[in-house]
């Protein structure tokens, strides 16, 4: 298996390079963001992890945006969340795969917690690695200082640090060179720390994970500090912390033993089943009403105001689908709806005051992230309150 076609996957007219590999009885999803998919056989270290891996599973690997093989996403307005989410579910579906367990290699990632609360029926399992709650290291940095940490993230320096004892093999440095100048460059490596910066803090995401999670942590670890790690771990549902002996940042680095036989067991267990019902999920709430609606109805009278609310109504279902929001119900002279993700919920928001404001109506919203709760035609939870509480203070 030193080799496997290199293929593409279509979304909106980018294109993401992706490979399967692998003959195990379950998928096994894994994001690139740290080493190419096409220098994965190159490395004999991480060669022999991935075919371990195929053993095991089916394995589906991509690299993410700004990547490697991949395009870019120049949409500054999009989170990289929602970016994420919508690229996984194109490579899924290009590699013929309904339902899958999801594999975080790279240190404290975000994105695939995220997916998992936010899409529970898609995902068996989740394995995590050196996992925290926030990053505020990342935060307030200029564009000058992404940049110098992203030159500095691709120093032999760096290596030293995040892999000491792997770091004295001359391939072992000759690779890493490599395959961090054709992963990214300094600026593309500076953007994505920029958009990283507002996705990563998971506060509100691992407690509203359902998915059974892995949690695997070296107890040696000199980038990520391991009782942080084990803190983060406990905040999610049914997840098991694993510490493993061991100092090596990259987890296919050093001793894997340890490593594999955890994700071998961990995915031999019975996970929920398909055809499980998931009631809570991780959504943006996003509250609208109308301002002094009462005074307005005195004003125009019952018949014009009926005739108000029902432009306003189909307007404001039209552009909650546009952007792929879900009406849950009208309010009267309000709605609530719920999205996937919070930058379109913010965008759609604003979207809604402007077309409220052309039919003459002064509208306010509110919105917040959190787990909330599936009915049959509502939704509930405290997560739908609090979007509600916000949407009274908005003026």
């Amino acid at each position: 298996m030193r080799h496997a076609e290199v293929r593409y996957a279509e979304r909106d007219g980018d294109y993401l390079a992706f490979t399967v590999f692998g003959e195990g009885p379950t998928d096994l999803a894994i994001p690139q963001s740290r080493f190419p998919i096409d220098l994965i056989w190159e490395w004999p270290h991480l060669a022999t992890f991935m075919e371990a891996l195929g053993r095991l599973a089916r394995v589906i690997t991509w690299d993410v945006r700004g990547f490697g093989a991949s395009d870019e996403y120049l949409d500054s307005t999009a989170s990289n969340t929602e970016v994420f989410a919508d690229d996984m579910r194109a490579v899924l579906r290009a590699a013929d795969s309904e339902r899958a367990s999801l594999f975080e290699m790279g240190s404290g990632g975000a994105s695939c917690p995220s997916y998992a609360a936010t899409y529970p029926e898609r995902v068996q399992s989740l394995i995590l690695v050196h996992v925290r709650r926030s990053y505020p290291e990342l935060s307030g940095l200029s564009a000058l200082q992404r940049k110098r940490f992203a030159m500095r993230l691709r120093s032999p320096e760096r290596l030293r640090f995040e892999n000491p004892r792997a770091a004295h093999d001359p391939v072992v440095q000759r690779w890493w060179g490599h395959a961090t100048r054709l992963a990214h460059s300094p600026d593309q490596m500076a953007r994505h720390i920029a958009g990283a910066t507002t996705g990563r803090e998971m506060g509100s995401v691992l407690p509203a994970l359902r998915t059974p999670t892995l949690v695997l942590h070296r107890r040696e670890n000199r980038v990520w500090d391991v009782e942080t790690s084990r803190a983060a771990a406990g905040l999610i549902p049914n997840a098991r912390f694993v510490e493993l002996p061991g100092a090596e940042n990259d987890i296919f680095l050093g001793d894997t033993a340890p490593v594999l036989a955890e994700v071998e067991r961990f995915l031999a267990e019975p996970g929920p089943g398909v055809g499980l019902e998931h009631d809570r999920v991780l959504s943006t709430v996003l509250f609208t009403d109308m301002v002094a609606s009462t005074e307005q109805l005195a004003a125009r009278g019952d018949d014009a105001w009926r005739r108000i609310l029902d432009d306003h109504d189909e307007t404001m279902s039209r552009v909650v689908a546009d952007y792929r929001g879900r009406v849950v119900k009208q309010l009267g002279d309000g709605i609530l709806a719920t999205f996937d993700g919070p930058a379109r919920a913010v965008r759609c928001g604003a979207a809604l005051l402007e077309a409220a404001h052309a039919q003459g109506i002064t509208l306010r919203a509110g919105l917040h992230t959190g787990e909330i709760e599936l009915r049959a035609s509502d939704v509930a939870g405290i997560a739908v309150h609090i979007a509600s509480r916000i949407a009274a203070l908005a003026d």
